[in-house]
């Protein structure tokens, strides 16, 4: 397996970061107080099994909170933005395809809404006030993104946003963008699921581990082990 982003430099910066663990730690996230969305999908409106797409930075992260949500039934890395020829990790990772690292979420709206899922995305999953990064992660694959699948799902994330920047909730403006979704392609096998198979990898010790425990205290009656 590559080592992530494929310089030793981030693998030995993981590894020795034990200060910036017990700061990670501590913080648990950004533990943003967030209103809750005034306006969402109604759920006559969405029946059965949804989807959405969103990146936030390494989708290792992003993958990981969505799947410890309550009424997600499936998450699957990927990415979104770009051509299908282009949609392989050593390319994404140039920055130079349009792809941003992506999650596409399974959801039953009648245990979760559409807006939920974006609170958390806000919240927990990522600062979406880091505009073409993500913590340690650099470039346009790394940007925060809303690929909305339909008018409602674009008229929802955009109310929430506009609402999040008028009640102040970030000290800096939201530089999410919305894109409608044109493609979403299915990581390399072993980027699938990567927490749970390399807890104590480096990277996701000190970037990954923090959202979580943030996700559970929280949102204790959304979290699902």
């Amino acid at each position: 397996m590559p080592i992530r982003r494929f310089t030793l430099f981030r693998y030995l910066v993981g590894s020795l970061s034990i200060i910036l663990l017990t700061a990670a730690l501590a913080w648990g996230g950004s533990h943003i107080t967030a209103p809750a969305p005034a306006t969402d999908i109604s759920t006559s409106m969405a029946k059965g099994k949804q989807t959405a797409v969103l990146s936030g930075g390494c989708f290792w992260g992003m993958e990981a909170v969505f799947e410890h949500l309550k009424g997600v039934s499936a998450v699957v890395s990927g990415f979104s933005g770009g051509s299908k020829a282009t949609a392989h990790y050593e390319m994404v990772s140039s920055g130079n395809t349009g792809h941003a690292e992506s999650v596409l979420i399974t959801y039953d709206p009648s245990q979760i809404s559409y807006a939920q899922l974006l609170k958390i995305y806000f919240v927990v999953a990522h600062d979406p006030t880091q505009l073409n990064r993500q913590g340690p992660d650099w470039g346009s694959q790394y940007r925060s993104v809303i690929f909305f699948t339909n008018d409602e799902q674009k008229r929802v994330a955009s109310a929430y946003i506009e609402q999040l920047n008028k009640a102040h909730t970030f000290d800096k403006p939201i530089v999410t963008e919305l894109v409608p979704l044109k493609g979403f392609y299915a990581a390399e096998e072993y980027h699938q699921h990567f927490i749970d198979r390399n807890p104590n990898y480096p990277y996701v010790v000190v970037n990954d581990l923090p959202k979580l425990k943030h996700l559970q205290e929280q949102f204790p009656d959304m979290y699902k082990n």
